[in-house]
């Protein structure tokens, strides 16, 4: 055993996370951890690490195991350079090199020091610590990021490079376990399977927050976190649909038994109370007094049981039978509700966007050249291509021709063909990060904003409406600050400014990443069911699969 985990009560300001989190990993084992956004995953990977020290239970790592993990956010060490960044992060890295650089000239004779100096130059040669700056421009290449940056501020590099930063950090640590937290947000398509590839064969185990279910068909075991427990689950994601169906279905069934049970003690208690007032012997009263107590006794119990979170993916749901599929639609989990134009306009078949021959980039260099796409109302159009080639780019060039305003600059340039866009078509676009002037604003604050910025009209009962309908809470969440969101929060918040305006055009850009798995399916029902034209871009197969659509490649 590697690590043994005991959680029994982790709290964060007045919410419960965790009150029966309890597992184990093995050497070499593959754990993907999944559960809803707000279930407390990333507090519990502080926890493995020793981070988080404000919890009851226990977490037991194996003598001499060295656990490494990624970061999310790089706040206050965008200064750093690339390669500094990598090895501050780096298992004994920076007391080593302490040791080496300091010792030569102060420890004279001292044999402890002396020793320690010996000790410190045969461990950094063991960790190959003298290849590293090599290793990591090699790592560079392979992930076809230009090694120039490894000397560049950690600040300065795009969402997803700083994601293979870390995969690069973690490979590189060669730990006994790593804890990695949503490594393929921002991936693309090669990195993505260069990080499946790496996990299959890596000599460490590693546990990994993720709900790319590329990756997760991957892992040998998944763990969710649900309603504050862990619920295990052996084999990878097509296991879990199966396993997770069957134990679900198990638990609905309970809980219903639970609530018509309720219901008959609520019409005992009752029923005993009228015979006990009816009753004229001391003993016949005792006994309807007692049978009384006993079914409020009951009652109790069975009414201080929370409701259970139940979710199971729609494919699998669909093959249930008739009567246990009505009960599970009565109780199943509350999710996000995404709203979309649900008809087709008047002007459906006409053509919205179109590329001819074009190239677009900046300065004298040109990203991507010789792109042709048409796109028509209903249509949906994917844009694929690697990290760098272009393709937000083209999206800027996209909503720049969409702009009602004629003096709004190209921010790249066209160095041949054109991008046209019919006028008078609202266009809703999901950004893979929130604009900067959301971000000192409230999430209430934000939304009005939004709501603002697209000329709509202001309610606080639409604010609220709109918050309920994405899973905040419109009493406490309006006022939590944007900055502080975690990332599935964020997310959610940006549907909400994509679909504000009912737009007839969405520009989508890895929709997927930071939600959780039932968010992703009913973000992928309701554009399936949409009559707009979508522009998409994504490298979670599932979500092309199911968008399906014509493909543009931008770059090579």
């Amino acid at each position: 055993m590697l690590l043994s985990a005991t959680i029994t009560e982790k709290s964060f300001g007045h919410k419960l996370l965790h009150k029966g989190v309890a597992f184990e990993i093995q050497d070499k084992e593959k754990i993907g951890l999944i559960g809803r956004n707000g279930t407390g995953k990333s507090t519990l990977f502080a926890i493995l690490t020793g981070e988080g020290k404000d919890f009851q239970g226990d977490v037991q790592v194996r003598k001499g195991s060295i656990i490494v993990s990624s970061r999310q956010e790089h706040h206050g060490l965008g200064d750093q350079t690339v390669l500094e960044y990598i090895q501050g992060d780096l298992p004994e890295y920076k007391r080593l090199v302490h040791i080496i650089d300091t010792y030569p000239e102060a420890m004279g004779s001292n044999e402890r020091k002396i020793q320690e100096f010996t000790n410190a130059l045969e461990r950094f040669t063991e960790l190959g610590y003298y290849q590293l700056e090599s290793e990591i421009e090699q790592a560079f290449e392979a992930y076809q990021i230009d090694p120039s940056h490894m000397h560049e501020p950690l600040g300065s590099l795009s969402g997803g490079q700083k994601r293979m930063i870390e995969l690069i950090k973690v490979q590189r640590s060669r730990g006994h376990l790593a804890l990695i937290d949503e490594p393929t947000n921002h991936m693309d398509y090669v990195a993505k399977e260069s990080f499946i590839k790496w996990l299959r064969a890596a000599d460490e185990a590693v546990m990994v927050i993720t709900h790319d279910r590329d990756v997760l068909g991957s892992v040998d075991r998944i763990i969710e976190i649900r309603d504050g427990i862990s619920y295990g689950f052996n084999g990878n994601y097509d296991k879990y649909l199966r396993t997770n169906k069957n134990q679900m279905s198990a638990q609905v069934n309970t809980y219903d038994l639970t609530q018509k049970r309720i219901e008959n003690l609520k019409e005992d208690v009752i029923r005993f109370r009228r015979m006990k007032e009816k009753s004229r012997t001391p003993g016949t009263i005792r006994r309807f007094k007692s049978q009384e107590q006993k079914a409020k006794d009951e009652l109790e119990k069975l009414t201080a049981l929370d409701k259970p979170s139940f979710w199971i993916d729609q494919e699998s749901a669909g093959g249930m039978k008739h009567k246990l599929a009505d009960t599970y639609d009565k109780y199943k989990a509350t999710n996000i509700r995404v709203r979309t134009r649900a008809k087709a306009t008047d002007q459906s078949g006409k053509l919205l966007v179109q590329a001819s021959n074009l190239s677009l980039g900046y300065n004298d260099q040109p990203l991507f050249s010789g792109v042709n796409f048409s796109l028509h109302e209903g249509e949906r159009l994917r844009l694929h291509g690697r990290n760098g080639a272009g393709k937000t780019t083209l999206v800027q060039a996209i909503m720049s021709q969409a702009s009602n305003k004629p003096d709004t600059p190209l921010l790249s340039k066209c160095f041949a063909g054109e991008v046209h866009v019919a006028k008078e078509f609202r266009i809703g676009l999901y950004e893979q990060e929130i604009s900067q002037k959301y971000l000192s604003l409230t999430l209430s604050g934000a939304v009005e904003q939004i709501l603002r910025d697209k000329g709509l009209p202001v309610s606080q009962q639409h604010i609220k409406q709109l918050l309920g309908d994405y899973l905040f809470n419109p009493a406490t969440d309006g006022d939590m600050p944007v900055m502080k969101l975690s990332g599935g929060q964020k997310a959610r918040l940006q549907l909400i400014a994509m679909l504000a305006s009912d737009p007839q055009i969405l520009i989508i850009d890895e929709p997927t990443n930071h939600l959780d798995l039932p968010s992703i399916e009913e973000l992928e029902n309701a554009l399936m069911q949409y009559h707009g034209a979508i522009i998409y871009i994504s490298h979670d197969s599932f979500f092309v699969s199911k968008l399906g659509g014509e493909t543009a490649q931008i770059g090579q």
